[in-house]
């Protein structure tokens, strides 16, 4: 049984570094805290292809983006 796929977006503020390069390659879905670690901006979905490109920019590996099958039952 084949289902939809969904993309989740991960980020590990506790490995964030600061280099703010997720806010550069994708600033609708990235902002900085005042400590300049990562926040995911507020809104209603990221765009997958702007997350993959920060989270493959991301020096410390902070951001994850997941994609699963959810079974349709």
């Amino acid at each position: 049984m084949s289902g939809r796929v969904e993309t989740r977006l991960f980020v590990d503020r506790g490995r964030c570094a600061g280099s703010g390069q997720c806010a550069l390659a994708a600033p609708e879905v990235f902002t900085r805290s005042g400590d300049g670690k990562v926040l995911l901006r507020p809104g209603p979905g990221a765009d997958v292809d702007q997350s993959r490109s920060a989270a493959a920019r991301c020096p410390s590996g902070a951001l994850s983006v997941v994609e699963y099958e959810v079974s349709e039952a």
